[in-house]
């Protein structure tokens, strides 16, 4: 029988299955590695390919066939690395705090709300607007909350998706169908107005510019819809939640925040990519959100056999690493159970250093193109909302949900808060 969803990331599973161990789950073979020389061998062999393990699931979850994702995946990665990438990173801070300002001034002067809803209020329609193109598509309220609602259901089914029939998944078919062709809109509208200079296009103009296959462009908008918000908005809801939740941090966060603003007298701040750098603390609570909030399984094909200490995995399993497992691993991270974002201290946040064991981001050459911008955007949106407002929690810090495997955890309760517009002394 093979095991539940909870016990493939769980901390005993190299006990309870072995340090390599494989499953099968609808005809395919997933070989899980959870030792030191199986990371390695997942994060540097050249016997294994990421793009080759989800290119199916691609097919399945936006509808671009296989062929034309792997004819397109390198050459899309190394634009989003660009486009997104540290090197570019301060053309993209200003606009994405005036963003994240009209968006927060909607909440008012105070009121109570899940904070789940609140984080994805804000930063669905601000990060939209930074990579399609600003009111292209959410020009009013109520189209932002339709939008959001069809995307809210395709995000929450995309995982079943991309391994079942449409047929089984009636509700999510309907909100991909809808996507698809709202982005056939969009699409439309980025090539139409598409400028010559490349540093004014969008990210998804430059995709475009670059796509093999034009017809399948609104399935490719549809999937970096989907890449930009999965992570970035559950991990921002988290950090929220860790931070609010352990009173002492939250009084650490307050004092770097006091530390730089008390004195400015301004209702409204904009944070820039080099002002982030006086707000190590508040990065480390990002970092070690990410650390327990990791996802539960990363897979990469197996093209040529591999060894793993005394195992041969052969060619076209899936060879699967668990970030959720190692980043619970006490050789890299002591009292691994506990939220300490001191012990970040120890890096260099400014030469973008990780702890060792930290795989968050997968390993090896293909790690998220984005993961610099989606830093970004969480240090900028956390310091925002609490330099704009008190907040205390009206529920104890939920638990994660093991329903998922890929992707970070989600909360498995509610977990609502009361704000308050923050008076600056």
């Amino acid at each position: 029988m093979a095991p539940n969803p909870e016990d493939f990331i769980s901390i005993h599973v190299h006990i309870k299955y072995g340090p390599v161990f494989t499953v099968y789950v609808l005809g395919k073979r997933y070989t899980f590695v959870t030792e030191e020389e199986g990371l390695e061998a997942f994060c540097t062999s050249k016997n294994v390919d990421f793009e080759r393990a989800v290119q199916q699931s691609v097919q399945h979850a936006v509808s671009v066939p296989e062929d034309i994702f792997y004819k397109n995946r390198s050459r899309h990665y190394i634009i989003i690395k660009g486009r997104l990438g540290t090197s570019n990173l301060h053309h993209l801070s200003g606009s994405l705090c005036q963003e994240f300002q009209k968006q927060i001034e909607d909440l008012g002067p105070e009121g109570m709300v899940e904070l789940r809803d609140l984080v994805r209020h804000i930063m669905f329609p601000a990060t939209v607007n930074i990579l399609f193109g600003k009111d292209i598509f959410l020009t009013t309220r109520d189209k932002i909350k339709e939008f959001e609602e069809y995307y809210q259901t395709f995000d929450e089914g995309f995982e079943y998706a991309t391994q079942l029939p449409e047929y089984f998944l009636k509700k999510w078919s309907k909100s991909k169908k809808w996507l698809l062709k709202s982005f056939e809109k969009v699409v439309l509208h980025a090539e139409k107005n598409n400028p010559s200079d490349g540093c004014s296009k969008t990210l998804l103009q430059h995709l475009l510019d670059n796509l093999q296959g034009k017809h399948f462009s609104a399935a490719y908008g549809l999937l970096l819809l989907w890449a930009s918000q999965a992570n970035a908005i559950p991990i921002s809801f988290w950090t929220l939640a860790f931070i609010l939740s352990h009173s002492s941090i939250y009084e650490k966060v307050m004092t770097e925040l006091e530390l730089v603003y008390s004195k400015s007298g301004k209702e409204k701040v904009q944070i820039t990519k080099d002002e982030l750098k006086k707000f190590p603390f508040t990065k480390w609570c990002i970092l070690e959100t990410l650390r327990l909030r990791a996802p539960g399984a990363i897979i990469k094909k197996v093209m040529n056999p591999i060894k793993v200490q005394n195992f041969v995995i052969p060619a076209g399993d899936l060879l699967t690493s668990s970030p959720y497992w190692i980043h619970r691993n006490p050789k890299y991270f002591p009292e691994p159970d506990i939220f300490k974002p001191d012990r970040w201290k120890e890096v260099n946040l400014e030469k973008n250093e990780f702890l060792k064991g930290f795989v968050a981001f997968g390993g090896g050459s293909h790690q998220c193109p984005g993961r610099w911008f989606a830093l970004m955007e969480i240090h900028i949106l956390v310091l925002m909302l609490l330099y704009k407002y008190e907040f205390s929690l009206l529920d104890p810090l939920p638990k994660e949900s093991f329903l998922h495997l890929v992707g970070t955890q989600q909360p498995e309760g509610p977990c609502r808060i009361q704000y308050k517009r923050r008076v600056w002394k």
